[in-house]
């Protein structure tokens, strides 16, 4: 599996570009944050929308399955961004 780089650009299913904003390696299993490209590059006074991933043994990206999963993996992403 390559290793997945903070900046890489990938597009999904439908076409949309999807940036990677940060990653985390957790227990074993690595993680992403990734924002819409359209929605980074605007200039917007809203909040932009940041979805968390896992990433499977093939590189590819997947939903967080569980609740706490989840919160464990936001928990350390929110770690991180306040580092930066």
């Amino acid at each position: 599996m390559e290793n997945i780089e903070v900046g890489e650009i990938f597009t999904n299913d439908q076409g949309e570009e999807i940036e990677v904003l940060a990653v985390v390696n957790m227990e074993g299993t690595e993680y992403v944050a990734v924002g819409f490209v359209e929605d980074l590059q605007e200039e917007i006074e809203e909040d932009i929308d940041i979805f968390f991933l896992k990433v499977n043994q093939d590189g590819d990206f997947t939903a967080i399955e569980s609740d706490e999963e989840f919160d464990r993996v936001s928990s350390a992403f929110d770690e991180i961004m306040q580092e930066d």
